[in-house]
């Protein structure tokens, strides 16, 4: 079964967090355990020094070793936990705690430390005025071993366990809050990708923070803008595609069931008729399949070096004749200029916008093609001096089936779609706009090559494949 993001992510804060106090607890034991031995060898040695104390003490008030003086020290002994045996100088026992006093060694020794085990036997000299007066032999319980040690030792390992396990929750409820407000984003994110693959266009992220959840956001709103407006021009596309057809299908219809009732005689004139409307819905076809091949051309395109200057001469060659057949001057200014293109498409692109020119420009003007580098771009230019484009079309006259006031007669409305389609395919730009004195003006830029092949952007000069 799967496992939730959030849930492994406050599984791995919660183990980061455990493990975390875990080390801590560990570290803190050790060190807390050197010092506290330290401190308990300190102890130890202070025991000693205490016992011999006692019995320096003890010797100096008669010179001598006295029983019963010795005797007297036993509980203050018996209180540091320690078994004593006195020896004189040349080795002779004088004195044993436990011999002297059983017991009160047994009874004692036993209700304090039960059964500690001992430490190894220290012999101590024990001197007097700066001369030795006998040998403490001195047994205390092992370092760490009394009662009130290990109980302090086993409280600080108790508050440590305590502390770990504390700690340990602690991570836990704290990894699930930041693991679900970390995830939040995610969440929102895949709750709009799923509204968004049902079908709700108008599905947003309003995440819009600064960090990776916000470009992501911004990514997934732009992504939606764009399907949006995807789903808007397919819905638009089939309705305009729709309503071309329409209209030469209802008159070949109409002609049609005329013919057949007997109201129009099938003669020269109605199959004309039948022909220009089947003609017609031939050009529109072949408008789509042109616009169709204009979508994949970035896929397509079968670029090489090439002279725009060659292939506009070729395309204003092509259009002389219509542009004397409507007594309009075509004018050209091609200087050579290098591009990595595809000859067809580039062909395609300038023979569009010749054709375009050549509608909405009246008889006795002018269409001029010029063809020049700027700053490391080729630059072609169609202007007429027709009537312009009307402001508010500019913006809209690379629309498909978009067609201005002066093209209801005819035209699909794809053409300026291609051009710009193409244009895009070969990194450059297309632009619309109307000139000062009078007419419009298209301006394609594309990236000039040197003549080895290689690419011009100013200073910059980079390799470009064919």
């Amino acid at each position: 079964m799967r496992r939730s993001y959030t849930v492994r992510l406050a599984l791995a804060f919660a183990g980061v967090g455990v493990a975390a106090a875990a080390v801590t607890a560990i570290l803190v034991n050790l060190a807390f355990g050197g010092l506290l031995t330290g401190y308990l060898d300190q102890q130890q040695k202070a025991r000693q020094d205490r016992v011999v104390a006692l019995l320096a003490d003890t010797y100096a008030q008669h010179q001598s070793w006295n029983s019963s003086d010795l005797d007297a020290l036993a509980p203050s002994l018996l209180m540091e936990g320690a078994e004593v045996t006195v020896e004189d100088p040349s080795g002779r026992t004088v004195w044993d705690l436990s011999s002297s006093h059983p017991d009160m060694m047994g009874g004692m020794s036993h209700g304090m430390m039960g059964s500690t085990p001992r430490g190894p036997a220290q012999r101590l000299t024990v001197s007097v005025d700066g001369r030795t007066v006998g040998t403490a032999v001195i047994q205390l319980p092992a370092t760490g071993a009394l009662p009130t040690d290990v109980a302090f030792r086993d409280s600080v390992t108790r508050v440590l366990l305590l502390g770990g396990l504390v700690a340990g929750l602690a991570a836990m409820g704290l990894g699930v809050l930041l693991a679900r407000r970390a995830t939040g984003p995610v969440r929102e994110l895949t709750g709009a990708a799923q509204a968004l693959a049902a079908g709700n266009h108008e599905q947003r992220v309003e995440h819009t923070s600064s960090d990776e959840f916000g470009a992501m956001a911004a990514a997934f709103n732009s992504m939606a803008d764009s399907l949006g407006e995807e789903d808007r021009l397919r819905r638009t596309f089939a309705g305009d595609v729709a309503h071309e057809l329409r209209t030469p299908l209802m008159i070949l219809m109409s002609q049609l069931e005329a013919m057949e009732d007997g109201v129009i005689e099938l003669g020269p004139e109605a199959i004309r008729s039948l022909q220009d409307e089947t003609q017609r819905m031939s050009k529109l076809v072949a408008d789509l399949e042109v616009l169709a091949s204009a979508d994949a051309a970035r896929f397509t395109l079968k670029k090489q070096p090439l002279d725009l200057a060659d292939q506009a001469s070729a395309a204003a060659s092509e259009f002389a004749r219509l542009f004397e057949q409507k007594s309009v001057r075509l004018e050209t200014r091609l200087n050579p200029v290098q591009v990595n293109g595809d000859p067809g498409r580039l062909r395609q692109v300038i023979g569009n916008l010749l054709s375009n020119a050549l509608k909405f420009t009246p008889e006795g003007g002018w269409v001029r093609i010029s063809v020049e580098q700027e700053h490391g771009l080729a630059v072609l230019e169609v202007a007429d001096s027709g009537a312009g484009i009307p402001p508010g079309e500019l913006d809209k006259v690379f629309d498909r089936f978009f067609r201005g006031q002066g093209a209801r007669a005819g035209g699909s409305g794809i053409g300026l779609t291609v051009v710009r389609d193409l244009v895009t395919a070969h990194g450059g730009e297309v632009a619309a706009s109307n000139r000062p004195d009078g007419g419009a003006l298209f301006k394609v830029t594309l990236p000039a090559i040197s003549p080895g092949g290689r690419r011009v952007n100013g200073a910059q000069v980079a390799a470009l494949r064919p």
